[in-house]
């Protein structure tokens, strides 16, 4: 397999190692080193089942992004487990997003006050808390008020109105708001 190569703004050639095509096999590899079904892995690759069989069966070279991927996941297997989307053990979740890219889950019981978050992110400044990987109901909440105008706004019952709804509670504002502010690119969706 060929190297790939490419031209930096300044001119200066850089060089890769991933390969500049597949092969059959390797996409039978990759599934393998995966642990997946062929329609398990066209899901977490976004291509239709008939995409992925199609590459198990070509005889020619496969080309694409699906080449650096491929050879990105084969060499950091462990990268689908990172992104796996845990199951919500508990009876709220929100998916806290920047821009289309989400960096924080967070799974909530309100009756017992339980959080468990898991963040998919690295940065601290794209996660709903920061650096504190283990936030406390009190954390949650001053989460979500951050999210929202604040209870003293002025003509905040206008305002919650405008919105249909009866009181001030921070869910209620998300989900008709996104938890979306002016001043950033961040957003949150609400599953119940």
């Amino acid at each position: 397999m060929k190297k790939t190569f490419g031209k930096t703004e300044h001119g200066m050639e850089r060089r890769y190692v991933t390969p500049d095509h597949l092969t059959s096999e390797d996409i039978k590899e990759l599934r393998a080193a995966l642990d997946m079904t062929q329609s398990q892995l066209a899901v977490f690759l976004r291509v239709s089942k008939r995409t992925v069989e199609r590459w198990e069966t070509s005889k020619e070279p496969i080309t694409g992004a699906i080449v650096t991927l491929a050879d990105i996941l084969l060499r950091n297997p462990e990268m689908e487990e990172k992104l796996r989307l845990k199951d919500n053990r508990l009876k709220l979740r929100l998916k806290y997003f920047y821009k289309n890219m989400l960096c924080t889950v967070i799974d909530v019981d309100e009756l017992q006050r339980k959080v468990e978050i898991k963040n998919y992110v690295k940065n601290p400044m794209l996660r709903a808390f920061g650096v504190n990987n283990e936030p406390d109901y009190d954390d949650y909440e001053q989460f979500l008020e951050s999210r929202c105008f604040p209870r003293t706004r002025d003509k905040m019952k206008l305002e919650l109105k405008r919105l249909d709804i009866p009181f001030y509670d921070p869910i209620l504002i998300i989900e008709k708001t996104l938890g979306r502010m002016e001043e950033d690119e961040f957003y949150i969706e609400i599953e119940r």
